[in-house]
C-alpha cells in the first residue's frame, strides 16, 4: 500500500484530511475546515513544505510526550502528529511525513 491523503468529513460536519503511512499509520492530521477546497489546499501546503526541515516545530506535551506540528511559511499549522514516546519517535514521525507527503495519493471519503 502506498502513502495518502484522506480527506474526509467529521462529526460535527468540518472537513479535514490525515496522512497515512504505507503501513496505514496516520502520520499527520489537519484541524477542521468548513470548505473541502479548505482542506484540499492544506494538503497541498504539506506537500509543499514538508521537505523544508525548519517547517517543523518539535514539542512536548503536558504529558511528556513529544509530538510535531508542521506549519505552513506564514506561521499557520498545517497539521499536527500524534504523540510519541521518545523525540526519536517523534524524528522518525517528520522523516515520514518528508518522505510520504510528496508521493501520496489522494482519497476522498466525503462521498
Amino acid at each position: 500500500m502506498a502513502a495518502k491523503f484522506e480527506v474526509f468529513k467529521d462529526k460535527t460536519g468540518e472537513f479535514r484530511f490525515r496522512l497515512k503511512a504505507a503501513n496505514g499509520e496516520i502520520i499527520l492530521a489537519s484541524e477542521g475546515y468548513k470548505q473541502k477546497a479548505s482542506a484540499e489546499h492544506g494538503i497541498e501546503s504539506v506537500r509543499h513544505n514538508a521537505p523544508e526541515d525548519a517547517r517543523f516545530e518539535r514539542k512536548t506535551s503536558h504529558a511528556g510526550k513529544a509530538f510535531f506540528n508542521l506549519k505552513a511559511r506564514n506561521g499557520e499549522v498545517i497539521g499536527t502528529s500524534e504523540q510519541y514516546e521518545s523525540e526519536a519517535g517523534r524524528e522518525k514521525g517528520i522523516e515520514a511525513v518528508k518522505k510520504a507527503a510528496a508521493e501520496a495519493v489522494l482519497h476522498d471519503l466525503t462521498h
